[in-house]
This record gives C-alpha cells, sequence and structure tokens, in this order.
C-alpha cells in the first residue's frame, strides 16, 4: 500500500463556507482523490494532516499550535513510510492580523519543503516526494470571513506563480488548484462541496504521476 500525507489547513480539512461544519471524507478533496486513486487500481491510503488556521511558518496571534513547520518533521517521522506528500498551504499567511505578501508565502513552503527533506525518519525509509498544490486564490472575503481575511484578495496575488518557482527550484511537482476551481462567494476562503469534488478528480493525475516518478533515494 502507497501512503499519501496531505499536510494542509481549512480547505483541505473541508470547513463547510460560513460554518464550521464539516464535509464528509467521501466529498472534501482528499477523501475523493483516494477513492479515486482506489477505483483506478491503485492500493493507496491518505493521511489527512489539516488544521483550520495552520500557516506556513507563522503564529497565530490568537490560537495556538497554528505554525505549520513546527511539529511538521516528527509528523513525518511519526507516518513513514510516506510515498507522497501534497502540500496545500498559503492562503492563511495572508489573514488580516499579518502583513504578509505571496513571495512571503512562497518562502514559507519551501521552508517546509526542507522541512520535510530533512526529518529524522528511520534508517532506510525513503525520503518522501512533494507534490505543491497551490491553494486557489482568496476570493472576496464575506460572512464569517469578512474581518479575518480582509484584503487577503489583494495580498495573495502572484501565489501560484511564486509557488511554481519554489517547486522548480526544489524539485516538487507543482499543481495549481485555481485553475480548476475558485473559492466559494459564501465567505471567499472555503471550499464548497463540488470545488472539493473537482479537485480530488483534477489531481489524480498529478498524483499518479508523482507516485510514479518521484521515488527518493533511501538515507
Amino acid at each position: 500500500m502507497q501512503q499519501i500525507l496531505v499536510y494542509g489547513d481549512s480547505l483541505s480539512w473541508g470547513i463547510i463556507p460560513n460554518t464550521r461544519q464539516r464535509h464528509p471524507f467521501p466529498v472534501r478533496w482528499p477523501g475523493r482523490l483516494e477513492n479515486a486513486l482506489r477505483a483506478a487500481g491503485q492500493d493507496v491510503r491518505i493521511i489527512e494532516d489539516c488544521l483550520n488556521g495552520r500557516r506556513t511558518v507563522w503564529d497565530d496571534p490568537f490560537k495556538a499550535g497554528r505554525k505549520g513547520i513546527d511539529g511538521l518533521a516528527q509528523r513525518i517521522e511519526v507516518n513513514s513510510p510516506l510515498d507522497l506528500v501534497i502540500l496545500m498551504l498559503g492562503n492563511n499567511d495572508f489573514q488580516s492580523m499579518h502583513p504578509h505578501h505571496a513571495w512571503h508565502a512562497a518562502e514559507g513552503v519551501a521552508a517546509l519543503v526542507a522541512t520535510i527533506r530533512n526529518a529524522p525518519i528511520e534508517p532506510g525509509m525513503p525520503v518522501p516526494p512533494i507534490l505543491i498544490v497551490c491553494p486557489p486564490p482568496v476570493g472576496i472575503p464575506a460572512g464569517t470571513m469578512a474581518e479575518k481575511f480582509r484584503d487577503g484578495d489583494v495580498k495573495c496575488t502572484g501565489l501560484a506563480q511564486a509557488l511554481r518557482q519554489v517547486a522548480k527550484d526544489t524539485g516538487c511537482a507543482f499543481f495549481d488548484a485555481g485553475q480548476v476551481i475558485h473559492s466559494s462567494a459564501a465567505d471567499g476562503v472555503h471550499l464548497d462541496a463540488h470545488a472539493h469534488e473537482q479537485l480530488g478528480d483534477a489531481l489524480v493525475a498529478p498524483v499518479t504521476a508523482a507516485l510514479a516518478n518521484g521515488a527518493a533515494a533511501t538515507p
């Protein structure tokens, strides 16, 4: 069985826009992806490590434990052996309490890539390949996200291009979710059920390719 770790935030955890409820596993994109891969004959297991409000390398001043780089190496160690890590983070770096822009978030993702590759895994375990997924752009913040993401739609400009360059520089696979889905109009941040399903389906091909081509050397 091939194991895939999804390291993400509320877009992957599956918050239903304008609520604190969660889409069920077959609907949210990691579940949709696992089911599609298994239906295609691949023996895979997706491990969801998705925390609401997770940043890349910054703290949330109001909630503890949202600094994505903290504990990441141990999560790789805990879940090894891994055949792929999917990173889909960045949008929470644009919350209104932060001054960050696309370059900052992309550099945060680059730091996460380095952390994954230097995790203290057991000897002989594979260093997993990484697929960087750029989240869809923040829309017009509305509803419950209006103040939390004020100006996030401006600050996120250029994230796809910046993450594509990070992927190129670090030898990671890359997928731009904004090419196939968009944030819900209900809150401008999260994903409707149909967007989750579309993203899960769209990731089948790049994930299959990453599993086939991305095996890394053992330490």
